[in-house]
């Protein structure tokens, strides 16, 4: 009979939980978001705690870092492309209508009006676009700073909720995807972080070595591609490198390559994580890739957080379960 009843108070659970679903649909990435953001902060929360600051400022102090965390990220590389829109134009201005290269024998020419064209009413769209959710986007930063603050206040009520329905029998199952959680939202947000700092410190006196113009902004678009796996800064290196040989500048093409590869594409990478690997996700690379390809594609923005996740919830149930055959082996 009790078993009865916990079947249906599951299966009540589960319907209001895809009811829940369908109604809250446009905001369950904020809230996915904020859960995740949660969970990366609650060891600063604890620090917090510990230092004698009462619960409710610790849970205020801590989420008012991820908001404004949050809000410079997003806000620094747009306000940096405001600034220089000026110079951007006029390097837009300055590049030749056309370009012919020679490729395995045959010479190929690619029309620079007709993409500078398409690139200006695409940042045309897409301005018009953010404009328009700006509303929008400020109630769900709304909704994101209450829930954190919500979910790191109440934590020990909330752990208590999700535990409750697991049998005491995979109370180890649940610990192991907690730590997996935790240790995979750490290598999302704190070490990518870390890294796209250091990264962009040490870009700025290379590419101002280097002279290249907008040296600031060369180095916050390293720093945030440190946020795309396998490629990263690397990638900014290269498409520098390339300009360089348009111009028939061989030296400096080969000077960015090599300098800003190893200092800019290596560097960071070797020196931080390196230091903060005890503390990430065991997680090989290519399927890291995969979750943030797959999650990027299928879900948008929050799939670069869900993807990886979900890989590695994956990843660890197969370890459980592979360890619950060998051991009954």
């Amino acid at each position: 009979m009790s078993t009865s009843r916990e079947w249906v108070l599951a299966s009540v659970l589960a319907l209001l939980g895809l009811l829940a679903a369908a109604v809250l649909f446009d905001v369950l990435s904020t809230v996915f978001f904020a859960i995740t953001v949660a969970y990366v902060l609650v060891p600063l929360h604890e620090r917090f705690v510990r230092r004698g600051v009462p619960s409710w400022w610790a849970s205020a102090a801590a989420t008012a870092v991820a908001f404004v965390s949050v809000l410079l990220f997003f806000l620094s590389f747009g306000f940096l492309l405001y600034r220089r829109r000026g110079e951007l134009v006029r390097f837009l201005l300055d590049l030749p209508e056309s370009v012919t290269f020679e490729l395995l024998g045959a010479a190929y020419t690619v029309d620079a009006g007709v993409v500078i064209e398409v690139t200006r009413e695409y940042l045309g769209v897409v301005a018009l676009g953010l404009a328009r959710l700006a509303p929008v986007l400020a109630l769900k930063g709304t909704l994101f700073a209450l829930l954190v603050f919500a979910l790191l206040v109440n934590r020990g009520q909330a752990r208590r909720a999700l535990l409750a329905p697991v049998p005491p029998a995979y109370r180890d199952v649940a610990a192991a995807f907690h730590e997996r959680t935790r240790d995979t939202l750490y290598a999302i947000y704190v070490l990518q972080a870390a890294t796209a700092v250091a990264t962009f410190l040490v870009a700025l006196p290379v590419f101002y070595a280097l002279d290249y113009q907008f040296v600031f902004t060369l180095a916050l678009v390293a720093g945030f591609l440190q946020f795309l796996p396998i490629v990263g800064p690397s990638f900014l290196v290269a498409l520098l490198a390339a300009y360089r040989l348009t111009a028939n500048e061989v030296v400096a093409a080969v000077l960015v390559f090599v300098v800003g590869g190893v200092v800019v594409g290596w560097l960071p990478d070797a020196v931080i994580r390196t230091r903060l690997a005890r503390e990430t996700a065991d997680l090989p690379g290519s399927l890291y890739f995969i979750g943030f390809t797959g999650g990027l594609l299928s879900l948008g923005p929050i799939g670069f957080i869900a993807g990886p996740l979900v890989v590695a919830l994956l990843a660890e149930a197969s370890e459980l379960l592979a360890a619950e055959v060998n051991g009954h082996g």
